[in-house]
């Protein structure tokens, strides 16, 4: 007869180990993954990036990335649990914001397998020039400084796909033609933004933006439109930088000062007062690449005195 005792037992076992191993994957770290075992690991530094590695590398990706949503690219530390997962990492792509230089050192030594990829290699950077500009403390001036933000025009979307590109079919060889697929539609689809954002941006009846931190500038740079920026140098305008940024923003006819979701406000809103105009949001971090730049297009547009968009 068999040992009723023993089975009971051992279902009790089943039932525990089942029990562990939910609670395992419930406590798992943000920033963790459960990743498949022909998946590459690939770490990002900001969202936009993370959805190019995942519309080129589709399931055979998972991606880390390090400034998450809200966080600021230009002063931001990363968590234990995102260098956990950086350790994993096949494949580490930089993109040049200023949280990368401090940091790399680490991230070599935590992973020294670990590619570190340029993903904006090719991309001629725009100088930070800004009307006020002026020297730290180091007696460097604000015309020394690259702008960072490379990634927010379609132009430079096309290189950095195709840095992605290249350098996921060097790691999974195998891949290379699922990877080749993704990447035309993804261009495809860049092209088809780029004409949009052409019509979208024509018949203005001015060209100048006003922001509060230089973000702008490629996407500016590609549309042949002006941005002016509330901030100097990463800093709040004096006094007298105030009274001159609303001098030309009066100039100009600027009625909208943008802003992004991770800084504060109050100087924006300050220059915003004295020409009787509004504070609104545009987001250089989104993760949605494609759809972000085509509704900070229309943002602007708005803002420079288009009425219909489409």
């Amino acid at each position: 007869m068999p040992n009723k005792k023993k089975y009971i037992k051992r279902g009790k076992l089943l039932i525990l180990g089942l029990i562990l191993s939910l609670l395992g994957a419930a406590c798992q770290e943000p920033g963790q993954r459960q990743t498949e075992k022909d998946q590459l690991v690939i770490t990002v530094s900001i969202l936009p990036q993370a959805y190019f590695v995942e519309r080129i590398g589709g399931e055979m990706v998972a991606v880390n990335v390090m400034v998450g949503p809200g966080e600021e690219a230009h002063t931001y530390e990363p968590k234990p649990e995102q260098m956990k997962m950086l350790s994993e990492s096949q494949v580490f792509f930089s993109i040049g914001v200023e949280y990368e230089e401090s940091w790399m050192p680490r991230f070599e030594e935590i992973n020294p397998e670990m590619i570190i990829v340029d993903s904006a290699a090719g991309i001629e950077r725009i100088p930070m020039i800004s009307e006020h500009s002026h020297a730290d403390e180091a007696g460097h001036t604000d015309e020394a400084r690259m702008d960072p933000h490379v990634w927010l025009s379609p132009e430079n979307g096309k290189i950095i796909a195709r840095n992605i590109l290249f350098t996921l079919q060097e790691l999974a060889p195998e891949q290379e033609t699922s990877f080749q697929e993704n990447y035309n539609v993804l261009i495809a689809d860049i092209e088809a933004l780029e004409g949009r954002i052409n019509t979208i941006l024509s018949n203005l009846e001015q060209r100048t933006f006003m922001v509060f931190h230089p973000a702008w500038d490629y996407f500016a740079d590609q549309y042949n439109l002006e941005q002016i920026s509330v901030q100097v140098g990463g800093q709040d305008p004096s006094a007298s930088e105030l009274a001159e940024l609303v001098e030309t923003a009066r100039q100009e006819d600027v009625r909208v000062i943008f802003v992004q979701p991770s800084f504060s406000i109050t100087g924006a809103q300050a220059v915003a007062d004295e020409i009787n105009g509004e504070v609104a949001v545009v987001d250089p971090l989104a993760k949605d690449w494609l759809v972000n730049l085509a509704s900070a297009a229309e943002a602007f547009a708005a803002a420079m005195g288009k009425d219909q968009l489409h």
